[in-house]
């Protein structure tokens, strides 16, 4: 334990106290915001069939732009990219609710709704590229790279808990438009502290040179496409979970079940660390998808509350282990300076992937009972084992590391391998 904890040190004494906090203060509007805006309109509009596009428009926005975005600050730094697409979402959120509660047409909220999708900022995928950069020109050990992931995995699966909790409780209490004009007031602050952040400026840029660049290797498609996989659990659940929970007679218990699930998977990421260095990333890939299929059978055959909850309870112990080593091994295959566009993609993958299978199982569960939502997650794992085992070009790193110039270290900070006494 003490070992782990002065892992999880090194990594914040790269980037210092400050920037975890207002990366994940930074990210969690965007947990609030797909919940949020389905409620909204609802509520609003009192159509669901209208909230459903709305919601839909919006994770089709995000899905479609997180990859540009990413570019966008491999090319020209995260400091401005980051700062216009903080401000442009908390604008494109605020106007979302006063359309909403002006009751306008379905065509205008969508169309607000996919703007504020495409004007994400990001923050996830960027502080996941920001730290792990700022940990290889440190030249931290592979350890020290590993919890950086495992950190910011934790973060962005707190956030995933956090974001519809409060957005749940803000309509119980007063309105969904509170909830959502909060998270555009969070994104305008923390989204702008994240992007003066000092730590913006020390990532590595990508060169402009002349001609096409340079291919990507086909295993990190594939890695893509695992992630996509994996948002499809997670809408799959979602919507097996809903069906259940309101077939059962206690659809209040839908978000505290997902929420145990989130809860368990982010105490399993943070563990992640604890792993040893000589198990590759292939082998945790394989290890992982295994899990998944393993631990998303006996949602096929719940019957209760109880053992729905224990069920998912022990599933989450699988998603933040599968995700933390999709981006490891993308981390290892793509050049450093396209670092924040692949990770963009998989954070993109995932939200697309949700979207899908919560479309298409929540027909299922309507048509067929919560069992065929669960089966669309059970298909999911298995097609992510699959490619974990027929993936080649993941034994090692595809090429060297470039030696980068030493970072200056901030006033006050230690260096990375000394950053704190063993705990």
């Amino acid at each position: 334990m003490s070992g782990a904890l002065h892992t999880y040190r090194k990594v914040i004494a790269l980037t210092g106290p400050l920037l975890p906090v207002v990366s994940f203060l930074g990210r969690l509007p965007t947990a609030m915001c797909q919940l949020g805006s389905v409620l909204l309109v609802a509520q609003t509009s009192g159509s669901l069939a209208t909230a459903g596009l709305a919601g839909g428009a919006l994770a089709l926005g995000q899905t479609a732009s997180g990859p540009l975005l990413g570019r966008a600050a491999d090319r020209h730094g995260q400091r401005g990219v980051v700062l216009v697409a903080a401000l442009a979402n908390a604008a494109a959120v605020t106007a979302l609710v006063l359309a909403a509660l002006a009751h306008t047409g379905t065509g205008l909220l969508a169309l607000l709704g996919a703007l504020a999708g495409a004007s994400v900022p990001q923050v996830g995928p960027l502080a996941r590229s920001r730290t792990v950069s700022l940990a290889r020109r440190a030249g931290a050990d592979e350890r020290t790279v590993a919890a950086a992931f495992s950190f910011e995995g934790t973060l962005d699966e707190v956030s995933f808990v956090l974001g519809p909790a409060l957005v749940g409780l803000a309509a119980a209490l007063a309105h969904p438009a509170v909830a959502l004009l909060g998270a555009a007031g969070l994104l305008a602050v923390c989204g702008t502290a994240f992007a003066l952040h000092p730590t913006a400026g020390q990532v590595v840029v990508e060169e402009r040179v002349e001609g096409p660049r340079a291919r990507l290797p086909g295993a990190v498609y594939a890695l893509r496409v695992a992630m996509v996989l994996q948002g499809a659990m997670f809408g799959a659940s979602q919507a097996g979970i809903t069906a259940l929970t309101d077939r059962l007679g206690q659809p209040s218990q839908t978000g505290l079940v997902y929420a145990a699930m989130g809860v368990m998977s982010a105490a399993a990421g943070l563990a992640m660390v604890a792993v040893p260095e000589r198990l590759a990333l292939r082998a945790r890939w394989r290890i992982a998808t295994a899990a998944l299929v393993v631990l998303s059978v006996p949602l096929l055959f719940v019957g209760s509350l109880g053992t729905l909850y224990a069920a998912v309870v022990v599933l989450g112990v699988a998603y933040a282990p599968h995700l933390i080593t999709l981006f490891g091994l993308t981390e290892r295959l793509v050049p450093a300076a396209r670092l924040a566009e692949s990770m963009a993609f998989l954070t993109s993958g995932i939200v697309g992937g949700q979207a899908l299978a919560l479309a298409l199982s929540g027909r299922l569960a309507q048509d067929h009972g919560p069992v065929a939502a669960f089966a669309v997650m059970v298909v999911s794992a298995a097609l992510c084992a699959a490619l974990s085992w027929s993936v080649r070009g993941l034994a090692g790193p595809v090429r060297p590391r470039e030696p980068l110039a030493p970072l200056p270290l901030r006033p006050g900070a230690a260096a990375p391998s000394d950053s704190a006494p063993p705990g």
